[in-house]
């Protein structure tokens, strides 16, 4: 195919998921952020498991709660699966408004996995970003101007790295591809209940470093940081273990390392965010460029290529 050709698909491509793609990279973007601001809640105040527990058979006596999520910073949990709002630790009262940024994160999470409801529609306009991306490096190597499309092209070949792994780990969580180390250990009988679940975290971790407790598959699952790390536990009734990593989502999350995976992450959305802009920018100069009518009043020349 030539030069041309793969132009003129690149461009269409990026025209079709144009806004699907802003959706996912926007809020991208903000979701790259998140483990950075859950371990700067981590060293906070320790949180007793007696105490989750009493408020969690006050709000849920018939234990409907399917999970528990805990955000050290504000001193709340979060009873899943229930119409109970979060609850504040100290006072034990249902928290009047909930956490900002909390409810930002929830929204970017939703919809960066399920846009307009759609989990299909995101896995498609993820493997259209990397038709786009391997599109682009099929052209070859570009000669880098201080132009739009010389920043265009510049972003995209030094980036390229973050860029391509971002969308190929993104694909490889939508169709279920983690890559452990072994075999996760099977789950056997019924589920602890969550009390019991959350009294046997308490006694191996801190509770202030758990993110969430819940089931999950069939077993019940524990995430919260360790060393820096957000890692998956499972929980029974004799011992809590470590569960293998699923790497591409620790990568995709940036939860392998929050100092050092979620600045990149936050350095790869906006790469994406000005390649998508400014491949927009130029398709849209060049079409007005063809459109604009001549001095002699003829239509002007087609200009071959949007970035």
């Amino acid at each position: 195919m030539s030069k041309p050709a793969l132009l003129r698909l690149h461009r269409w491509i990026t025209l079709v998921f144009a806004l699907p793609l802003l959706a996912i990279i926007v809020t991208g973007l903000i979701l790259s952020v998140e483990p950075l601001v859950q371990t700067s809640g981590i060293g906070g105040p320790a949180i007793e498991a007696g105490r989750v527990v009493e408020l969690m058979k006050r709000y849920d006596p018939d234990g409907k709660a399917r999970g528990l999520s805990i955000n050290a910073a504000s001193q709340r949990i979060t009873l899943q699966g229930t119409n109970v709002p979060a609850i504040d630790l100290s006072s034990g009262e249902a928290a009047s408004t909930g956490s900002t940024l909390s409810d930002v994160f929830l929204w970017a999470r939703f919809t960066h996995e399920r846009l307009m409801g759609q989990a299909w529609l995101v896995t498609a306009s993820t493997l259209a970003m990397v038709i786009i991306l391997l599109l682009g490096i099929v052209m070859g190597l570009p000669r880098l101007r201080n132009t739009l499309s010389g920043w265009h092209k510049a972003t995209a070949w030094f980036t390229l790295p973050l860029i391509l792994l971002s969308p190929l780990t993104g694909l490889c969580m939508a169709f279920g591809l983690t890559f452990q180390s072994g075999a996760p250990p099977a789950a056997t009988g019924r589920p602890l209940a969550l009390p019991d679940a959350t009294r046997m975290v308490a006694a191996s971790h801190e509770l202030s470093h758990v993110i969430s407790i819940g089931t999950r598959g069939g077993r019940m699952m524990a995430r919260l940081y360790d060393g820096g790390e957000l890692r998956a536990y499972a929980v029974t009734s004799s011992e809590v273990t470590a569960l293998p990593r699923n790497w591409p989502r620790l990568i995709h999350e940036g939860n392998w390392s929050a100092l050092i995976a979620s600045p990149l992450n936050v350095v790869t959305s906006i790469a994406l965010l000005t390649l998508l802009s400014t491949g927009l920018l130029i398709w849209a100069r060049r079409t007005l460029r063809k459109r604009r009518p001549r001095a002699d009043g003829s239509a002007g020349a087609a200009v071959v290529g949007a970035g």
